[in-house]
């Protein structure tokens, strides 16, 4: 398991948050984020605070109930704000964010757009939000610094399970006979991930069959004798950045049957939003 403590997922927001606003402090506000293009460093100060951070604010704040466009208001940014201005808003969104998830049992009810309706749920995608908006900050400002291998290991099970793998209530898995293993060599973690496809009908009528997908296998769950089709190894701070899109393959081995990493890849290598 690659779970972290709810207090750990808590340090890491204030941390990396810290990370994000010291690689932008200085930078040129209309410098390009090479990781989001048509962004800039401007837009992305306002992203992370005026439209993630103060949005799982207002879900903290009114948990259980699930945000809609009647209850919650997104704030407009600023036309007229300067980059000092935007810098002090992201210092008040981030430390009200904080705040409110240090009075947020994880245990407690929470909606979430993912089967788990926690507020833990708000504590581990945050951490890893924030941490992957860190490296886009950084990248824009031209000045990397290291990544905590433990979040990063994480992070690659959260990418793999939850954004990539995660299924809908309406939708049914059937694994197929090929695997593909992603191992953090520092941190000795391994993820299983099996190929298959999901079938269903969608809540407006549609109907699914077949769709190539993926689905993460608890090690547990591995029956055995079972050998990965694939490997991927890497460090976790390059196979998380690489998953993510914030990285080349470089640093990234490969061994095992192409056309099944040709798949895999076909289905984790694409934007997504990642809020």
């Amino acid at each position: 398991m690659t779970r972290l403590s709810p207090a750990a997922y808590l340090d890491h927001i204030r941390s990396e948050s810290a990370l994000f606003r010291a690689a932008l402090a200085d930078t040129d506000p209309a410098t390009p984020v090479p990781t989001a293009p048509g962004w800039t460093a401007a837009d992305l100060l306002w992203h992370v605070a005026g439209e993630v951070q103060h949005f799982w604010t207002y879900v903290l704040e009114t948990r259980p109930a699930a945000p809609t466009e009647e209850t919650y208001d997104e704030p407009e940014r600023p036309a007229e704000a300067t980059y000092q201005q935007l810098l002090g808003h992201f210092d008040e969104i981030n430390a009200k964010f904080v705040t409110t998830l240090e009075q947020a049992a994880p245990e407690e009810p929470a909606w979430s757009w993912s089967a788990d309706q926690t507020a833990g749920f708000t504590y581990r995608r945050q951490a890893q939000e924030i941490l992957i908006h860190r490296l886009d900050a950084e990248l824009t400002a031209g000045a990397l610094t290291p990544v905590d291998p433990a979040l990063a290991a994480d992070g690659i099970e959260e990418f793999l399970d939850i954004f990539i793998g995660g299924k809908p209530s309406w939708a049914s898995f059937t694994g197929g006979d090929h695997f593909v293993r992603v191992d953090a060599v520092d941190t000795d973690t391994q993820t299983w991930v099996q190929l298959g496809v999901v079938s269903g009908t969608r809540p407006e009528g549609e109907r699914v069959e077949n769709e190539p997908d993926i689905d993460v296998v608890p090690h547990d769950q591995i029956k055995p004798g079972t050998e990965p089709d694939v490997v991927i190894e890497g460090t976790a701070a390059d196979l998380d950045a690489w998953l993510w899109r914030r990285r080349d393959d470089k640093d990234i081995q490969v061994t095992g049957e192409k056309d099944i990493y040709d798949r895999f890849r076909a289905l984790t290598n694409q934007p997504i939003n990642d809020d």
